[in-house]
């Protein structure tokens, strides 16, 4: 069953202006090598443009370095796709993965969620204030649409896709159809209680943003929380990850917690939960829709603000 409205409209033309001297955005990672900074800034000098922010780092336990370098034209104004094809050279001699990306470009952002919608209330909030910067595409739920009918989603299509054991292969299919229909970058599980397939995680890999309400490692799969107070912790969190076929494993992004004491029940938990949720899950998403996140094997490297 589907329920769906016209295509989402852009935020208010306030927040739609272009940015100052259109800006870039350049990240890479490689292995370590003399040299790597030099080839880069050079390049940029050389074409044109001006660094306006570097951030580097060196993993000394793997031999990787990771770069995120953010410009602008200097004296000239260079194609993208010239400047990408220029660097190209450079990452071949280095071994780079990279990516450089027009920052004024917004992200294409699914939104899947269940029953708890204070995750996704939070990321439409964020959203409507420019604050998280990317274009809505949908909302998928596997419950119908008068589960939240105190919400206002204006003009994101939602849709609904209910999901038994038996049908888990035909609505992953939907899904995935309606991913590339709507050319969505990013898949985000705001409290989207469903255990993705390896095939879709797999499919999904490295665009795939989950919030787990623990503070992992621990307290993985369902009732953390409860999990949490059966254990006397003084200490829950949240934490939001990049989906893997392994549960609650991925690569994390980010994480946050709150001091909780004797006095608090399961349903306090729950409470103090949301708060931490919400937040956390904000961040992650600022932190990938603005290039500041790079795969590092199981882990991350986050450039913050």
């Amino acid at each position: 069953m589907l329920e769906q409205g016209p295509e989402p409209s852009a935020p208010p033309l306030l927040s739609r202006s272009p940015m100052p001297h259109h800006q870039y955005v350049l990240t890479l990672s490689c292995p370590d090598r003399v040299g790597i900074t030099a080839a880069v800034t050079t390049f940029l000098f050389e074409n044109g443009q001006n660094v306006l922010d570097a951030q580097q780092y060196n993993d000394t336990e793997s031999g990787h370095f990771f770069m995120r370098v953010v410009f602008n034209a200097a004296d000239r104004v260079v194609p993208l796709a010239e400047l990408r094809t220029g660097f190209s050279a450079i990452a071949l001699k280095f071994t780079m993965g990279w990516h450089m990306r027009d920052r004024s470009t917004r992200r294409r952002v699914m939104l899947l969620v269940s029953q708890s919608d204070h995750c996704l209330a939070d990321i439409l909030y964020r959203w409507r204030i420019d604050e998280l910067q990317m274009i809505p595409t949908a909302i998928v739920s596997n419950h119908p649409r008068d589960t939240f009918s105190g919400f206002d989603f204006g003009e994101i299509p939602f849709y609904h896709l209910p999901v038994t054991k038996d049908t888990r292969r035909q609505q992953e299919a939907a899904i995935t159809a309606l991913i590339a229909q709507t050319k969505t970058d990013l898949v985000v599980l705001a409290r989207y209680m469903q255990i993705l397939s390896d095939e879709m995680a797999g499919r999904l890999a490295g665009r795939c943003i989950n919030i787990h309400h623990s503070f992992l490692p621990g307290f993985k799969g369902a009732k953390p929380y409860h999990q949490a107070f059966d254990r006397g912790v003084k200490l829950i969190g949240a934490t939001a990850h990049y989906v893997t076929s392994t549960l609650d494993e991925g690569p994390i992004i980010d994480q946050d917690v709150e001091r909780i004491s004797h006095r608090d029940t399961p349903a306090d938990l729950v409470r103090k939960g949301r708060d931490i949720e919400r937040r956390v899950l904000a961040r992650a998403m600022h932190y990938h829709l603005d290039d500041r996140v790079i795969l590092n094997g199981r882990k991350t490297v986050v450039f913050v603000d």
